[in-house]
């Protein structure tokens, strides 16, 4: 009888603890729809502004037309030869490429969420070999021109200057016939006899954009080199850099890339890669990437926070259960139930304010209220101040432990497996002599 009575008061706190599953599920539903919400505030910025931008090239292109017989059947039925025109054009990628800049962060405000944004001062080097027009019957070349991919044009700010061998030429919008694959300007270029003669270019624009920046290094030798005030950058696409400096005044990066490590130049000139093949349409560019991101994501961290929400649920209910089992002191299962509403309200807390003010700042101020909140309810269920700043002292050292969980991602495994090892064993630790089939009788409950 007595060990049915301490199953049945285990299986009620489990029950309880069960429960309050449902309330700490709504926070974190909570937390994601905020991250929803700072998604859309990033989007509106996208769509006001400019979105997040990718310089493919200078590509020197030379549009063609050409006309040829076919044969094919007549209305009839009969076999006839038509004349049909057709279009494409060469693509020539550069030698070497140069691109030198720096990305100046800014933030926009859109509500309560802040969406990360730049200004890229930025120069770009291009040399281009001579490229010799092969010559075929019936077709005709048109102007050629130098094409600079741009993902979203309005993030241009003010007028890019193209010098090619020291001569400035006027900017055109759009790629020409390189239109469907990719949005930027275009400048046309003199046109020799049999070809284009060998060249250099140079480009240097202010281009504005949100969040990130890509470069594809369509040359046969790509040189990349990134500076900026921003402590915090993430590093993506096909390759990290060669070389990179962090800290509280900014970083650097260089990437020093060939065509025989990347895709790039291969997918934007023809099937076999050959320089003034016809150009392939659709497919990705092989790019790197750079990032300007918050190195403390209130929702990230406030979402990794209510994961452990139901361990702290539950070490609360072990305490609460053992200390009412051994100093024979009944806690009833509402007085349970609102000391888990109570802890659960603290990760509520903690999303809220993280919104307005620094991380640790809300953090801090959550764990007082929640703390402070349960020592005020505990002195009368417990009745005793002395045993109420002992569970709130409890509190105390979880909330620090998962403030250190929360700052510590890369250890967080190894620090929460540590804890509850801790914890398993402090448990075993004062139990070891507890003779359990004593406890849970009527006497227990007449002990009050």
């Amino acid at each position: 009888m007595k060990s049915l009575r301490l199953a049945l008061r285990f299986l009620v706190v489990g029950g309880l603890a069960l429960l309050l599953l449902v309330p700490l599920s709504m926070i974190r539903g909570v937390v994601h729809d905020r991250e929803r919400y700072r998604a859309q505030a990033v989007e509106r910025v996208s769509q006001s502004m400019a979105g997040p931008q990718r310089l493919v090239g200078p590509l020197r292109v030379v549009p063609w037309r050409e006309s040829r017989r076919v044969d094919a059947l007549g209305p009839d039925g009969q076999p006839q030869v038509r004349t049909e025109v057709v279009e494409g054009h060469l693509l020539q990628a550069p030698a070497s490429l140069r691109v030198d800049g720096v990305l100046v962060p800014d933030v926009r405000r859109i509500g309560l969420y802040d969406v990360r944004v730049f200004e890229w001062k930025a120069r770009v080097e291009a040399q281009f070999p001579a490229l010799d027009v092969p010559a075929k019957h019936g077709r005709e070349y048109g102007q050629p021109y130098l094409a600079v991919g741009i993902a979203d044009v309005r993030g241009l700010v003010g007028t890019p200057v193209l010098a090619v061998d020291g001569r400035v030429l006027p900017l055109q919008a759009g790629t020409g016939a390189l239109a469907r694959r990719m949005g930027g300007l275009h400048a046309p270029l003199p046109a020799g006899a049999g070809g284009l003669a060998a060249s250099r270019a140079r480009l240097d624009m202010n281009l504005a954009g949100t969040q990130s920046l890509a470069i594809a290094p369509v040359a046969d030798g790509n040189r990349i080199a990134l500076r900026s005030p921003w402590p915090h950058p993430l590093f993506g696409g096909r390759f990290l850099p060669n070389r990179r400096e962090l800290g509280d005044g900014g970083f650097s990066a260089s990437w020093n890339v060939s065509s025989l490590a990347s895709a790039a130049q291969a997918q934007l000139l023809d099937g076999e890669g050959r320089v003034g093949g016809d150009a392939a349409e659709g497919g990705a560019i092989d790019t790197v990437d750079v990032s300007l991101v918050d190195p403390v994501d209130v929702y990230t961290q406030a979402d990794r926070a209510t994961k452990y929400g139901i361990l702290f649920v539950l070490l609360t209910f072990v305490a609460f259960a053992l200390f009412e089992l051994i100093k024979r002191l009944p806690i009833h299962p509402l007085q349970y139930l609102l000391v888990g509403l109570a802890l659960a309200v603290f990760f509520l807390l903690l999303l809220g304010l993280s919104e307005h003010i620094a991380f640790w700042r809300a953090y801090l101020a959550s764990a007082l209220a929640c703390i402070g909140l349960q020592f005020a309810y505990l002195c009368g269920v417990l009745r005793s101040r002395l045993r109420a700043a002992g569970f709130a002292s409890m509190l105390t050292a979880l909330y620090g432990v998962l403030y250190g969980l929360l700052a510590s991602e890369d250890n967080a495994l190894l620090m929460g497996s540590l804890l509850l090892f801790g914890i398993l064993a402090a448990i075993m630790w004062v139990t070891r002599r507890v003779d359990w089939y004593a406890l849970g009788g009527p006497e227990a409950g007449a002990g009050a």
